[in-house]
């Protein structure tokens, strides 16, 4: 009975304190909104004004679906690391990414299964330097399937999960 006792008890408590958080915030984030509202367009207008120099209007085509990578040693799954990529692309061509998907996820996949055997995600992962090396990679993969159009690859969330 203690054992599923205490769990209810601590999920009423969680519920209660969130919803008590989400009134308190939610009240302050009322009267700041007209604020951060005109700051946040005023940023945009600046933005809007900036050029950059010798580019063609780049969009982002996110890959539709996360990429689950995971980690082996010794025969076994130590981890599992679960990524999502975006591609910074010319804007005119950012549909045709999507066309050729299937290709780039296979072949992404297969530079993030030789990333992960060379010890890439283990330890500190996050590292500023693998993290550029293996967008490095990934970029260079993205251009051989799909051209010079694709400009950039963006790692936009990377998590693992030991096991």
């Amino acid at each position: 009975m203690k054992k599923i006792l205490l769990p209810l008890i601590l999920l009423i408590a969680g519920i209660g304190a969130g919803g008590t958080a989400a009134k308190v915030l939610g009240s302050k984030q009322e009267t700041d909104t007209s604020e951060s509202a005109a700051q946040c367009e005023a940023e945009s207008e600046v933005v809007k004004q900036a050029e950059l120099p010798n580019e063609s209007a780049k969009a982002f085509a996110r890959l539709s679906n996360q990429f689950v990578v995971p980690v082996v040693e010794d025969g076994h799954v130590k981890s599992m690391v679960v990524l999502s990529l975006s591609a910074e692309v010319e804007e005119a061509k950012r549909d045709a990414v999507y066309e050729y998907e299937p290709k780039l996820r296979d072949r992404f996949l297969q530079d993030l299964f030789n990333h992960a055997n060379a010890g890439g995600f283990d330890g500190t992962f996050t590292d500023a330097a693998t993290l550029k090396g293996l967008r490095d990679i990934l970029l260079s993969t993205a251009q051989s399937v799909f051209g010079p159009a694709i400009s950039d690859i963006l790692i936009i969330d990377i998590s693992r999960q030991d096991m």
